[in-house]
């Protein structure tokens, strides 16, 4: 095709896209995308449209090109070929994994310049209104100018919400984590995580018609993702995010792409819907291919057989030409690389793990930790759970001793600890290869075995050769977590281990972290890969830390209900007393209703002594078990089964108790309401 051709061809899909856009109702066009690197294919003529209400999960292995597709989309890279046309009054909101931030102006300050031309506006209208009420010359038509452009800029004010911008600002900016005494703070107070919760903040106060958001959970903590999947899941606009929580995909998208070996499969579906989906047109596609595979295997058969019989001269040639118009099926190719994890038996431990007493921890003045008791036995696999800055961090790196403190922290016997730490992939040495960094740490037999365990880590052939600088941040991460392997411990310590992996990578370390026999400490805000991994939460707020026995999903549930009373009791504006009066009266309960709240207090509390009376009982059959356990010599199995029996049960027990305490500080809540 000529130069003419071609670029007659490329302006025929520019209109047909812009009038895909502009009649159809399309936000963002994309044909025929081609991105290439150095000889290697990226995307191999990709096709996509964004309609107004749909929310976008772009998913697909760390290095598939999630990114550089949302980098196209939002104008800041260019594709080798293809068209992407935007309408121009569509309003794009894209948020990058790094950004550059810009210090000189407070939180509030920061985020309120979102507000452009509200503030633009203000500013006028101030302007007018100085230069009417200093004028005499009423009668005027510079006057009467004046008038009618304040009227003008007033009604624009008003319609973009001028008068309650700042409050947007401040439900915003809570809702991500930030306490109103952050408001004053200098931007560049706040580390990289925190400043991207501003730029965050920031591009969800802009209300654009389309969000391009990539992981834009990364910095966040459990209670703010909350917060940012109900905006999505609200937001009147389209949406399209990376992300690999899967708990949030499922909660925010109803249409999910994937990009895998420069394809993409586009499926109307959050992601458990579209894992299955994917599967089902998997087996599918394989299926038509072996019907055809057979069909043609016969065919070409009989036109062996029978080619030189006159006979069936007719019947061959038809068969050849039917052979020739035959569109041939394809099966498609599948990344089939991933993660092969197993962590080494752990050494067996003392039953306690590591015991905390009236432990406290400051940094300066900012005290973090105040006073917290905490016991951790073997076998446990607990969560810490809490806001950032609440000292999740913190309490690990004290029961490495890394960290001075107040109280007590003390390890059990034989505790053996593996730290995979929140910054791990950056503390590599960079000048390093892949095989330097193990084979430098590696001892032993182990030395001999140093490429497959890389293989198992997906580094595989010139990979092991990379110096560490040039790696992604999931290579890194994996690379780290190879370091950690080496060597049989009996308490993992993982702070933010999901970094940067992707969803099959992180599917494998949950199930090999299952399948560890030791003891483990997970800092984590990633819901999907806690569920079924944790038994036991930690939640961190104001200083302390409070033990939910059960699983993430239980925790999250009790917070609601807990989140919900504290809405509801919530105060009302200063200079508000008397409406504040009012309707404490109107709230006041019917003596009906008092009835029925004691009556019900005095059957939760009956079961609350129950509850713990069978919690001593068990205690102290647990109790004489250590003995015995202390004296076998591991012979008679049912000892064992026996004594997990006991400490299930105690679970569970423990479950009830809290739960019943809820219930009875709910009931007593009402009753003074």
């Amino acid at each position: 095709m000529n130069r003419k051709a071609c670029l007659s061809e490329g302006l025929g899909r520019l209109y047909f896209s812009i009038f895909a856009a502009s009649i159809l109702g399309f936000m963002i066009s994309v044909d025929q995308l081609v991105v290439s690197f150095g000889g290697f294919e990226l995307f191999k003529g990709i096709s996509l449209l964004v309609s107004p209400k749909d929310r976008i999960g772009l998913v697909g292995k760390n290095g598939a090109g999630k990114s550089t597709l949302l980098k196209i989309l939002a104008g800041h890279q260019l594709p080798n070929e293809g068209v992407v046309s935007v309408p121009s009054d569509i309003r794009l909101g894209y948020l990058p994994q790094h950004i550059d931030v810009i210090d000189g102006r407070t939180v509030f300050e920061e985020a309120v310049t979102s507000f452009e031309e509200i503030l633009d506006l203000e500013r006028r209208i101030e302007e007018i209104n100085h230069q009417i009420a200093t004028r005499t010359d009423y009668e005027s038509a510079e006057y009467h100018r004046l008038l009618d452009h304040v009227t003008e800029f007033n009604e624009r004010f008003h319609l973009l919400g001028g008068n309650n911008f700042e409050a947007e600002v401040e439900r915003t900016l809570i809702g991500l984590g930030f306490l109103r005494t952050d408001f004053t703070r200098q931007t560049s107070e706040f580390s990289g995580g925190w400043r991207m919760r501003i730029e965050l903040a920031k591009i969800l106060l802009k209300r654009p018609d389309v969000f391009l958001l990539d992981e834009p959970t990364n910095h966040l903590d459990i209670e703010s993702i909350q917060w940012l999947e109900d905006f999505l899941k609200n937001y009147n606009g389209a949406v399209v995010l990376i992300s690999h929580d899967r708990a949030f995909l499922d909660a925010v998208t109803n249409r999910t792409v994937e990009i895998t070996l420069g394809r993409i499969y586009d499926f109307k579906s959050n992601y458990s819907k579209y894992l299955i989906l994917r599967k089902e047109l998997k087996e599918t596609q394989m299926a038509a291919y072996v019907n055809q595979q057979k069909m043609i295997e016969d065919t070409e058969n009989f036109i062996a057989r029978f080619r030189y019989q006159a006979t069936k001269a007719v019947q061959v040639q038809s068969r050849v030409k039917a052979l020739g118009r035959l569109e041939r099926l394809e099966v498609d190719d599948e990344d089939n690389s991933a993660l092969r994890i197993k962590f080494p038996a752990a050494l067996r431990s003392g039953t306690v793990v590591a015991e905390a007493k009236e432990l406290s921890k400051s940094y300066g003045k900012l005290n973090v930790l105040h006073k917290i008791d905490l016991i951790i036995e073997r076998g446990e696999k607990v969560a810490f759970v809490g806001k950032n800055g609440e000292g999740k961090t913190t309490l690990a790196r004290v029961i490495l001793n890394e960290l001075e403190h107040q109280g007590e922290m003390k390890l059990g016997h034989n505790v053996k600890i593996g730290y995979y730490a929140q910054n791990q992939a950056n503390l590599l040495d960079e000048d390093l290869t892949v095989f330097e960094t193990i084979d430098r740490i590696a001892v032993g037999e182990i030395r001999t075995k140093i490429r497959n365990i890389l293989g198992g880590f997906m580094f595989s052939g010139d990979d092991v050769d990379k110096k560490v600088k040039v790696l992604s941040g999931g290579e890194r991460s994996r690379l780290a977590m190879v370091k950690l392997m080496l060597e049989p411990v009996n308490l993992l310590v993982l702070d933010e281990p999901t970094n940067h992996l992707d969803m099959r990578s992180k599917e494998i370390l949950k199930q090999a972290l299952i399948d560890y026999d030791g003891t483990m400490i997970v800092v984590s805000h990633d819901r999907d890969f806690l569920e079924g991994l944790v038994n036991c939460v930690y939640e961190f707020r104001d200083k302390k830390v409070k033990q939910h026995l059960g699983g993430i999903y239980d925790f999250l549930r009790r917070k609601k209900m807990e989140s919900m009373k504290e809405l509801e009791k919530k105060d009302l504006p200063l200079n508000q007393e008397v409406k504040t009066q009012k309707i404490e009266e109107a709230d006041k309960v019917s003596f009906e209703e008092r009835k029925e709240i004691n009556k019900n207090i005095s059957r939760i509390e009956k079961s609350i002594e129950r509850t713990e009376k069978d919690i001593a009982g068990l205690e102290q059959k647990i109790k004489e078990m250590d003995k015995v356990l202390a004296g076998t010599d591991g012979s008679d199995p049912e000892i064992f089964k026996k004594y997990d029996r006991l400490k299930k049960e105690l679970e569970q027990k423990m479950y009830e108790w809290e739960i019943h305490h809820e219930e009875l500080e709910e009931l007593t809540a009402k009753k003074t309401w």
